[in-house]
């Protein structure tokens, strides 16, 4: 039976008299085993399941139009009355390949010009502290719909993120993977981003049990893996890799510390008003 499945690009949520869990999350590769339970798993008829990229996640999250969300992480530190599923997320502990920096022809130290992927958040604002905090350099920032061609065409570089960050062809462009300057710069790994519950639900979202969704997808990779070859036109070898080694969906202490610096320096640098700490459900 197939799923009940929207879009938020073009549907706008209502209220209904359904009992099941709305949720809200993208359908990139890189968030595919914490939500195909979901999609195509025991969890399918549980939830209302709304497609959309991460930032428009946020949103949907805050106006209280879904009950859940995955969301940027950099957004629980904006947000009000939600709380974080505990140990489920989208991160990286070394290169994460899905959210890099692209430039035609400038060095790192050279950049003066950003196009970010309005797709973004957590990003964004990570992009952000490596040049003020490690670079000590504040480019013009400038956001975009994720193509490339037309980010590059203005600017100096451009942040791009999720699937489209990956299926670019990179001859002759230099690329900066996030996670990689992330730990370059920290010796940290870094998430990207986590299950959040807007607290007036927070018994439904225990009930729906998102870390063993996240097992329950982690034992399908292969049929992932198959689903994603043919979508993206990505070889099975570089998508069973990069499920298995650039990506990780569970928090350790590698991974709780480069979140814990990450809001703290996003304080520090002014990109959010300040630090608040770690609820979860």
């Amino acid at each position: 039976m197939a799923l009940k499945r929207s879009s938020i690009e073009d549907t706008t949520i209502t209220a209904t008299h359904s009992q099941r869990f709305r949720i809200a999350a993208s359908t990139y590769l890189n968030s595919a085993p914490l939500t195909w339970s979901f999609l195509h798993g025991s969890k399918r008829e549980l939830v209302d399941f709304f497609e959309a990229v991460p930032s428009r996640c946020a949103q949907l999250l805050a106006s209280d139009e879904v009950d859940a969300a995955l969301v940027p992480v950099i957004e629980y530190q904006r947000a009000s009355n939600v709380s974080l599923v505990p140990d489920v997320c989208v991160g990286s502990r070394r290169e994460v390949l899905s959210v890099v920096l692209v430039s035609q022809n400038s060095e790192l130290e050279n950049i003066r010009s950003v196009a970010l992927d309005e797709s973004s958040r957590t990003s964004a604002t990570l992009l952000k502290i490596i040049f003020r905090e490690f670079l000590e350099l504040e480019p013009s920032w400038t956001t975009y719909n994720p193509n490339l061609r037309e980010m590059l065409s203005a600017n100096d570089a451009a942040l791009i993120i999720g699937d489209p960050g990956m299926t670019f062809p990179r001859e002759g462009l230099k690329v900066w993977d996030m996670a990689a300057l992330w730990q370059r710069y920290t010796g940290l790994g870094f998430v990207f981003a986590m299950w959040m519950a807007n607290d007036l639900h927070a018994e439904g979202a225990r009930r729906i049990d998102f870390a063993a969704a996240r097992d329950e997808g982690l034992a399908s990779r292969l049929a992932i893996i198959d689903h994603y070859t043919t979508s993206l036109g990505l070889s099975s070898e570089i998508i069973t890799r990069y499920l298995h080694e650039n990506i990780c969906f569970s928090i350790d202490e590698d991974l709780r510390r480069g979140l814990e610096l990450y809001f703290l320096l996003a304080e520090k640098h002014g990109l959010i008003p300040k630090v608040k700490p770690l609820k979860t459900l």
